[in-house]
């Protein structure tokens, strides 16, 4: 007889644990963080406007080994360096991303229409770094002859892990929480690697060899303007615009023993 008040209190343990009739953390979270209310006025907005560029001695990478995959072989009949630091004829450095880490948390903005799209070409990721929108569609298509397994590995999102076969349907999917670097990865190509960022504004760019960025339409205010690299790391700077204003900042980016 004395068991059923045991059982009751071990369920009201577990159901304690799990959370059973209480709020999640998400709704715990939206309680605690006022939604944004402000539109930005394109009439007093401004930009800022950059570059970023290494200095210093490039490290070299190995050449992916990829013969235990002849589809992938095949696609690349020349050697393949992980594309993890790409540099332009003057040493401006690509797929960094550049974007407005604080100061806009009381903007709200529309979330595009447009999805971003990841590819799948010769058995790399296309590109190597993406940025998008919460609630923004991305697209991953594989056009390789080859299947893949889309790997992301969130911390603040739900993490999801899609097979894609050759010509299949993309997979559309979007992240609900702001979030940077969040990891792309092939289960079946191991050296396959892509980072996804997502923001609640677009003020957000990632370079191309000209190592350049425009981050456009940014109200009067003060900001933390972020670079990350997946190789060197991230640097920041604080950023004042008036209205109509636009200022320009540099990054450079050093090897880690000489910084």
């Amino acid at each position: 007889m004395k068991i059923r008040p045991m059982i009751y209190a071990v369920a009201a343990l577990a159901c304690v644990a799990a959370g059973c009739g209480g709020k999640s953390d998400n709704q715990s979270q939206a309680q605690q963080e006022p939604a944004p209310t402000e539109v930005v006025d394109a009439s007093t907005a401004g930009s800022i406007t950059g570059s970023v560029t290494f200095e210093g001695t490039p490290p070299a990478f190995r050449p992916i080994d990829m013969a235990a995959e002849p589809p992938c072989v095949k696609a690349n009949p020349k050697p393949v360096t992980p594309p993890v630091v790409i540099l332009g004829d003057h040493n401006q450095l690509a797929n960094v991303a550049v974007y407005i880490k604080s100061g806009l948390e009381k903007y709200k903005y529309d979330t595009p229409a447009a999805p971003v799209v990841l590819d799948q070409q010769g058995c790399m990721y296309t590109p190597r770094v993406l940025a998008l929108m919460t609630h923004q569609t991305l697209q991953v298509k594989n056009t390789d002859p080859t299947s893949h397994n889309v790997h992301a590995v969130p911390h603040k999102n739900k993490q999801w892990n899609y097979s894609l076969p050759p010509g299949a349907t993309p997979y559309e999917t979007h992240f609900n929480r702001p979030e940077t670097a969040i990891t792309i990865m092939c289960n079946v190509h191991p050296w396959m690697r892509a980072f996804a960022f997502v923001f609640s504004h677009p003020d957000f760019q990632v370079t191309d060899k000209t190592g350049l960025f425009d981050l456009k339409n940014v109200p009067p205010g003060t900001y933390t303007v972020e670079a990350w690299h997946e190789r060197f790391g991230v640097q920041d700077q604080t950023v004042t615009i008036g209205p109509k204003e636009s200022k320009t900042i540099s990054f450079v980016f050093k090897p880690a023993e000489t910084r």
